[in-house]
């Protein structure tokens, strides 16, 4: 009788469990906008707009985002202006923007039960928002994944942080994560302990992969000017119905397997995921995956990929794939010159996908294999070393204006990604 009734109540936990991540992914879903292609539309606007000031404002560097925090002399005191900064998918992310300031002053992390007030897992498991700064320049080595909590900013402006040497951070079915300027590197695995997700709760984690950012379930979440390198598995991940994100001015290097969006291919809940890929720079020691893509809808704009061994963007499972504004610059190995790849997948499949290009500048011989969903296909060759190309003035079109070398909608001005 009473393994019958240990057998029932495990029976019922599994059940319980399966329906809050039922609920938790269908609100996931909710935050996904209906058309894609208008959210593009904005983000064309706003980098056109931006581009237009250049000629009047010092400050002005042709990229929105910077554009509309940057501009203010008296940036440190108006912080919050930055959540009303963001493009593409995660532009409504508003993090801690509604809730007081949270100064960390303590980089240690004894206790990820009972973490010290002044602490930056203190500061993310709260319930209220925060806008969460720093008093001085820190290195943060966390002993357990860092579970951050909704409506949260963590803004390193001014400082010189590192989260890195340990886990590092986790976004795990919470909403509304601004993380700006923090170098998170060495990220490790950890796990198979308590770990405390709020004030009033802790629990038992299973080991993290080592992730720089982990994205499980997360909706409205902005991921801007960090520097990302070296961990153990990805830099970012976003999977489990992960949605409306943007992934913006960013420098990453010196890793594998870089951006994973999407669990896996039989997971029909990631359909709804949205991510924009926006301002990064994609540099030394890269090999794969800027970003390897599943089910859903990404938007790679104005981003410069300096570095892959493999390939530069893959897919698998039908995502729509926009590239646009970007430059690619192929490695020496003709074995590797292809922008894109089919992950696994056969040609008769991906034939009918929505993979395409508009006013990337290829270079050293890439080219982006484009694909149309009616099966039309072609092939955008690149450049050998030194040579030009026609680039479109404007993001929206297609054929060039003239034989020289136009002004790009903002690539050539704004496309090194700064840390602030």
């Amino acid at each position: 009788m009473a393994n019958s009734s240990i057998v029932l109540g495990y029976f019922l936990f599994v059940v319980i469990l399966a329906g809050l991540e039922f609920v938790r992914a269908q609100s996931s879903n909710s935050s996904a906008v209906e058309d894609p292609e208008m959210v593009v539309e904005m983000v064309e606007r706003s980098i056109n707009s931006s581009r237009r000031q250049l000629g009047y404002f010092s400050c002005g560097t042709g990229n929105p985002i910077d554009d509309c925090w940057r501009c203010d002399p008296d940036w440190e005191r108006n912080r919050k202006r930055l959540a009303d900064c963001g493009i593409g998918f995660g532009r409504n992310a508003i993090g801690g923007r509604n809730g007081r300031f949270y100064v960390v002053t303590d980089p240690r992390d004894d206790d990820p039960v009972n973490p010290r007030p002044g602490t930056l897992r203190h500061a993310v498991i709260q319930t209220e928002p925060l806008w969460i700064i720093f008093q001085r320049d820190m290195v943060i080595m966390l002993k357990e994944e860092l579970i951050m909590n909704s409506y949260k900013t963590i803004d390193g402006r001014g400082v010189n942080v590192h989260i890195a040497n340990g886990p590092c951070i986790t976004v795990q079915y919470v909403t509304n994560i601004i993380i700006h300027g923090i170098h998170i590197h060495d990220c490790r695995p950890a796990g198979n302990a308590m770990v405390r997700s709020t004030p009033s709760h802790y629990g038992w984690r299973t080991m993290c992969d080592g992730d720089g950012v982990s994205i499980f379930g997360g909706s409205h979440v902005w991921v801007d000017h960090c520097s990302l390198s070296n961990c153990a598995d990805g830099l970012i991940d976003a999977i489990m119905a992960s949605t409306a994100i943007t992934i913006s001015n960013n420098h990453f290097t010196h890793h594998d397997k870089v951006l994973l969006l999407g669990h896996n291919d039989d997971y029909a809940q990631d359909k709804n995921m949205q991510v924009t890929i926006a301002y990064n720079h994609f540099g030394e020691g890269l090999v794969q995956r800027m970003p390897r893509c599943r089910h859903g809808y990404f938007h790679v704009v104005n981003n410069d990929y300096t570095h892959w061994e493999m390939y530069a963007i893959g897919g698998s499972a039908n995502p729509t794939i926009n590239s646009e504004g970007n430059r690619y610059l192929a490695p020496v190995d003709r074995f590797a010159k292809e922008v894109t790849k089919r992950v696994e997948t056969s040609h008769g499949r991906w034939k009918h996908w929505n993979w395409r290009s508009q006013g990337d500048l290829f270079l050293n011989g890439a080219f982006f294999h484009q694909v149309r969903r009616r099966g039309v296909f072609q092939l955008y060759k690149g450049l050998e070393p030194g040579s030009q190309a026609c680039v479109s003035r404007e993001i929206s079109d297609w054929k060039c204006r003239s034989s020289r070398l136009p002004k790009r909608v903002t690539l050539l001005k704004a496309i090194k990604a700064r840390i602030a």
